[in-house]
């Protein structure tokens, strides 16, 4: 029954972000006639929260509140901002309500994490089991937008909002009946996880977390901007066919721990760096007819880009910090991915967006090649720097 808990917890922790973050693109730019700037500063909204959400989850949450309390709270008033965020006409009060939401909702990733790993006890078995309930949570979340159209009108798109939100107060209403974390009042160490600073005097790690950082630049190209590309091709469900990447990642995340020790974590790198850039290359060249397979492909490509690069980073992260820093070498590199990688990469998105469209036409073509470029430049400068042998 516990375990059950649990896994309804994270499905409905992912089915929130799935609901709402995957089309709030379109949405702005249907709704609210968004520029792609604006549309990036939205995203950037939410890796901003990134940064901070350790903050909150290290110096409050954690240690003045049952776990499962604050996170009841902070999904119902999370719900509440996503229904009001319908109600907005101006593209700045939208990027605030979003900002304010996501810092609502990112310390509850961490939360939702802390009570799976309270209440279980082997984690390193049953932790991965109740985290793909998550991946579930967005592929149903997908499936469901996708298959009722919501963001092919303007009549409905909202609809992805009220969704989000209603299932945002549930999970909120629900967690007050989670097993108890109580608080663990105050900790030695640093909240934004800097004692993992001292990783980066290792060269090898140095040079992946550079890579790292800048990776999330052509992440937040898909992000931003995958759903309005595809519906701007005329793609009946887009939403639903993104789905496809999140089915990718899950399996592909059951084949890392297979490849990590034999093909070596350099290698895993180097494939999951090429799937980006073959990415954006079949998003730059492909359509609905004759190349559709590019754009099927690039949608799937999801699976070996993240698993590959961000599911890897973070073992290679454990392996390299050891036990009495590998929570705040875990912090550090979400905090510098999530957080200012994504930020950079969601501001830098908008304006190549905006730079390649005339008379509110946007040239896919040109936009889609940028990440593509970033992507293959950080690849060249990972196999030639990165020097971390098998052991």
């Amino acid at each position: 029954m516990k375990n059950f808990k649990l896994s309804t917890m994270m499905f409905l922790q992912y089915f929130i972000w799935g609901a709402w973050y995957v089309t709030a693109g379109t949405y702005m730019a249907k709704i609210l006639n968004s520029s792609g700037e604006e549309i990036g500063s939205a995203y950037s909204a939410f890796a901003i929260a990134a940064i901070f959400s350790p903050f909150f989850v290290g110096s409050i949450a954690d240690r003045y509140f049952s776990a499962q309390k604050a996170m009841g709270a902070l999904h119902i008033v999370g719900g509440l901002l996503l229904i009001y965020a319908t109600e907005i006409s101006s593209s700045f009060l939208f990027i605030i309500t979003v900002l304010i939401y996501s810092l609502m909702y990112m310390p509850t990733v961490a939360l939702s994490n802390n009570i799976v790993f309270a209440n279980v006890s082997d984690s390193g078995k049953t932790f991965p089991v109740i985290r793909f309930f998550g991946t579930f949570g967005w592929i149903v979340a997908g499936f469901i937008i996708g298959n009722l159209q919501l963001e092919n009108n303007v009549s409905s798109i909202a609809y992805t909002f009220y969704i989000a939100a209603g299932a945002s107060i549930i999970l909120g209403l629900f967690s007050f009946s989670l097993p108890n974390v109580p608080p663990k009042g105050k900790t030695d160490g640093s909240t934004f996880g800097l004692e993992g600073l001292i990783l980066l005097k290792d060269k090898s790690y140095l040079i992946f977390f550079i890579s790292a950082v800048l990776i999330c630049i052509p992440l937040s190209f898909y992000y931003s901007f995958a759903n309005v590309f595809l519906n701007d091709l005329g793609m009946e469900g887009a939403a639903g066919k993104m789905i496809y990447g999140q089915i990718s990642e899950a399996i592909f995340i059951l084949a890392i721990p297979f490849l990590y020790y034999r093909l070596g974590v350099k290698n895993i790198l180097i494939i999951g760096i090429a799937a980006w850039a073959l990415r954006f290359f079949f998003f730059a060249n492909g359509d609905l007819e004759t190349y559709y397979w590019m754009i099927i492909s690039g949608i799937l490509l999801h699976g070996i880009c993240y698993d590959f690069f961000f599911v890897t980073g973070y073992m290679y992260t454990e392996n390299k910090a050891g036990e009495k820093i590998k929570n705040a070498a875990q912090g550090l590199f979400t905090v510098a991915t999530y957080g200012i990688g994504m930020t950079i990469g969601s501001w830098f998105s908008g304006i190549i967006t905006d730079s390649n469209t005339i008379e509110g036409i946007k040239n896919w073509g040109d936009i889609w090649m940028v990440p593509a470029y970033i992507s293959g430049a950080v690849l060249l400068f990972l196999v030639i720097f990165f020097k971390e042998k098998n052991k």
